[in-house]
């Protein structure tokens, strides 16, 4: 018999049952829709996570000031140590190899207004090494530099979202915005950030796009500090020429402020590559259990098509009977159900896989749930659903071929 010929029995098959057909798809279709969905959900936050720590610079060692208690903090300075500093970040640079760039920040929390709009908001002094360290991007205007530093000059960048709150679509360049007693001029807006919802470390979890970043000389000249005994500057960010020696050179850093801070527990050390290395990692395994949960729907599908299928074989006992006896041999029956399983598995694929691109596209638009679909999903989930129809096809097309011509034209 010719293949062609199987493929129009399968589809004939599927037509005159078309119900029947239909219900025995649903498991495979709702498996590769879940795969899909499932796969893009994995890989969504994947990308968001990696995206918040190349935001963080990879190359990048991050200092950052603990968060003591009161009663801590007092006994650290009573300990002599008092906290990072500029003279820390100097060190660092003069003596730890490899080191590209150092920057210091200082950090305030207070209100930003502009007429009568008024925003809570983290203000940050920053050196003018601050841009090249960290992955973020000037979408309006430009960004602090030399100059703005050494004079002093009374200038902000505004993150994405402060500055979409506003002014709502309007220039906000060269506008003032006041924050604590002090009128600064906008000189700049960031480009939209991922939100950095997770703590790592001492780096508290906030929305980067309500920062507001000043020089850091006028910070420290002209903005009080939340308390009398916290440190001049609350993180150093060190750039090193050589992701190898990131884990090294913490080292060396570690031991330097450990002299600076006369041993005291005040500072903590964060290496944004290995921890992105680490999330890589446990999102990979993350996205495989997603993966094999969904595709426990598949296995489900393909026993409902082996059991469809078997009920078929029986239905068609005289036909089967009646084709044997005119000539057909066993390979031309078991291809023609292997076909039939394999043209529902198919149809059921294809099905699955329109709802799945649709699914993940839905959870992105309602949720903020961030899905990414990639080829490799989509390609596994369909091949999975015909290895499945191939797979659990074969038995009864088995059974089918090796029924006895003259009892199976006897069958009632």
């Amino acid at each position: 018999m010719q293949y062609g010929e199987n493929i129009r029995l399968a589809l004939q098959g599927l037509v005159d049952h078309k119900f029947r057909s239909f219900l025995t798809m649903l498991g495979i279709i709702f498996g590769v829709a879940s795969v899909i969905t499932m796969l893009s959900i994995g890989e969504g936050a994947k990308r968001e996570a990696i995206a918040k720590y190349q935001d963080l610079g990879v190359n990048n060692i991050i200092i950052r000031e603990k968060t003591l208690s009161d009663e801590e903090l007092e006994e650290v300075r009573a300990k002599f140590s008092q906290g990072l500093s500029i003279q820390d970040a100097n060190v660092i640079r003069e003596i730890v190899p490899g080191v590209e760039r150092v920057a210091s920040q200082a950090e305030k929390n207070t209100d930003v207004r502009f007429d009568d709009k008024s925003v809570k908001s983290t203000v940050i002094g920053i050196t003018p090494d601050f841009l090249s360290l960290m992955n973020y991007k000037v979408q309006q205007g430009y960004f602090i530099n030399e100059k703005h530093y050494n004079e002093r000059l009374k200038v902000c960048v505004l993150g994405a979202g402060i500055a979409a709150t506003f002014f709502k679509g309007d220039d906000p360049i060269g506008k003032l915005v006041k924050i604590d007693d002090q009128w600064l001029e906008v000189i700049g807006v960031l480009a939209s950030k991922s939100l950095f919802t997770e703590t790592v470390g001492e780096l508290a979890a906030r929305d980067l796009n309500t920062d507001v970043y000043v020089p850091l000389s006028l910070f420290l000249n002209r903005f009080t500090r939340d308390n009398i005994l916290s440190s001049e500057i609350q993180q150093i960010t060190v750039q090193i020429n050589n992701s190898d020696r990131l884990v090294e050179s913490s080292r060396i850093i570690d031991e330097i402020l450990k002299r600076h801070h006369f041993n005291n527990d005040d500072y903590s050390i964060v290496i944004p590559y290995e921890l992105l290395k680490q999330e890589e990692k446990e999102r990979q395994i993350y996205n495989i259990l997603l993966g094999a949960i969904a595709a426990i729907s598949l296995l489900v599908g393909g026993i409902g098509i082996m059991n469809i299928m078997l009920a078929t074989v029986m239905e068609r006992t005289r036909e089967i009977g009646i084709r044997r006896s005119v000539g057909a041999r066993k390979i031309d029956i078991m291809s023609q159900f292997v076909t039939e399983s394999v043209a529902i598995s198919i149809t059921g694929g294809l099905i699955g896989v329109l709802i799945g691109i649709m699914l993940s596209l839905v959870v992105t638009l309602f949720t903020d749930i961030t899905t990414f679909i990639k080829p490799y999903s989509v390609f596994i989930a369909f091949s999975f659903s015909v290895i499945v129809g191939v797979s659990f096809g074969y038995l009864p097309a088995k059974n089918a071929a090796n029924l006895k011509p003259v009892d199976s034209i006897r069958y009632e």
